[in-house]
């Protein structure tokens, strides 16, 4: 307590990583009141059937992701997924397209056109999924709930639908401007941090509602409750295990001499991660994950037949065979655009670094490349095992809403997100010379996990 005490001190002390860690709360803030602005023309109280349709399953997961705006028919209902898939999108042409591939080569430039092509896409991705949201409180919603008004109404108007798709997309362009000033202004990844807080607004309705079901009669009672958490607290130390792991490869720098200087001549490693990909694998196959229900137009939900109703189902052993696959595909996909074993060989030749038993150059690059492949195959596992956690607990009786938090999506990006931002904290604190966050060691950030400006 007394060391929190002190580094809380310390970070007071420090001027700029004070007044970053306040405009990042003010953010916040702002996006968290934002989720309770209801769109215009519909009725709050009405809003009963929509919240019990969003209560479980898929649009019970993305209603989570928006920090309950989605249930609440707020102006950021869609919340961030838009920008996410946009930034999806982007990536894969990136691995296929000349154009987005020299835009990655250009540096600064050409990041910033690929962020503005991002954006036009994240209207357009919204503009398609606004409608949809639209079309789905319609069926939900009785007339009266539409036109508060008027309740002579039996339809909404067309005023009502074009005003509350330009709400929607702007709402998603708001949040997604809101994450980049954090990125810019504030401490930590804003995309991230913002898809965080909706998340961990979620947490305490979904403690208290399996609290409350553990104490009825056949709930198991206290004992069980306790285990539960005991268990969430194991798979939240592993999931720290996942996000820090490394593999330690060992650099060995020939001596040189210029001048009265010595330089290398010493031994160093290179921590190549089991998890280099960080979260992104898990964000991006639930995102194309959340395809179905958008094609399906969210329009009766519950009666989702076919393809549509078993990849809604997030419980069911599609949903999470599929799942499972498409973040092994994406752990490798995304580990192999942002480690690059031939820079890195290069960059030791250039050095004069070498790794003992293996040549310079060429050797050193394939022998990195297959290492990287070695570590990532238990790693992607092992990520896609924890994102399907959820389901497997919930078949012993954990409601979903809290199993959401023994794994998957949730908790990764809770644990990442986290470690980030505590990461990017220390290096203030270490950069004044202050202690750290911790007593031994440094906390490892996910510099992988970047999407936002």
């Amino acid at each position: 307590m007394k060391k929190l005490i002190q580094t809380i001190r310390n970070i007071y002390k420090i001027e700029d990583l004070r007044n970053r860690i306040l405009y990042t709360l003010g953010i916040i803030l702002i996006y968290r009141l934002g989720a309770y602005v209801v769109l215009p023309g519909i009725d709050p109280d009405q809003l009963a059937a929509l919240q019990n349709q969003a209560s479980g399953g898929l649009l019970g997961l993305l209603n989570m992701f928006s920090g309950g705006a989605f249930s609440r028919a707020s102006i950021f209902a869609l919340g961030i997924m838009p920008y996410i898939s946009a930034s999806i999108v982007i990536q894969l042409l990136g691995m296929a397209i000349p154009y987005f591939q020299k835009l990655q080569r250009e540096g600064e430039s050409g990041r910033r056109k690929i962020n503005q092509i991002t954006r036009y896409l994240t209207v357009i991705i919204t503009g398609f999924q606004a409608p949809a949201y639209i079309a789905n409180i319609i069926n939900q919603l009785p007339p009266q709930a539409i036109s508060p008004f008027d309740p002579s109404i039996t339809s909404p108007t067309t005023f009502f639908w074009i005003s509350s798709i330009v709400i929607l997309v702007t709402g998603t362009m708001f949040v997604m401007w809101l994450g980049e000033r954090i990125t810019d202004n504030g401490i930590g990844n804003g995309i991230s941090l913002i898809i965080m807080i909706g998340i961990i607004a979620r947490l305490p309705f979904a403690l208290f509602g399996e609290f409350v079901s553990r104490m009825e009669q056949q709930g198991g009672g206290l004992v069980m409750f306790i285990i539960e958490i005991a268990a969430l607290v194991f798979v939240i130390l592993l999931t720290i295990l996942l996000v820090q792991g490394t593999r330690r490869i060992p650099v060995q720098y020939a001596k040189r001499i210029v001048g009265n200087k010595q330089y290398g001549g010493v031994r160093q490693y290179i921590p190549l991660k089991v998890n280099a990909a960080g979260v992104m694998p898990i964000i991006f196959a639930q995102a194309i994950m959340f395809l179905p229900l958008t094609l399906a137009g969210f329009a009766e939900s519950e009666a989702l037949s076919g393809i549509a109703g078993t990849f809604t189902n997030i419980n069911g052993f599609w949903y999470n065979f599929t799942f499972f696959v498409l973040i092994v595909l994406f752990t490798y996909f995304y580990t192999a655009i942002t480690v690059n074993p031939n820079q890195m060989a290069e960059d030791m030749k250039k050095n004069g670094g070498f790794i003992p038993g293996v040549k310079p150059g060429r050797k050193t690059a394939e022998f990195l490349d297959r290492v990287m492949s070695r570590i990532t195959f238990p790693g992607s596992l092992f990520l896609a095992f924890v994102a399907i956690m959820p389901a497997l607990v919930s078949l012993v009786g954990v409601s979903t809403q809290f199993a959401q938090f023994y794994g998957g999506t949730s908790l990764l990006i809770l644990v990442g997100v986290v470690l980030d931002t505590l990461h990017q904290i220390e290096s203030h604190l270490l950069m004044r010379h202050y202690d750290g966050l911790t007593k031994s060691g440094r906390i490892k950030g996910r510099s992988s996990f970047s999407m936002g400006g």
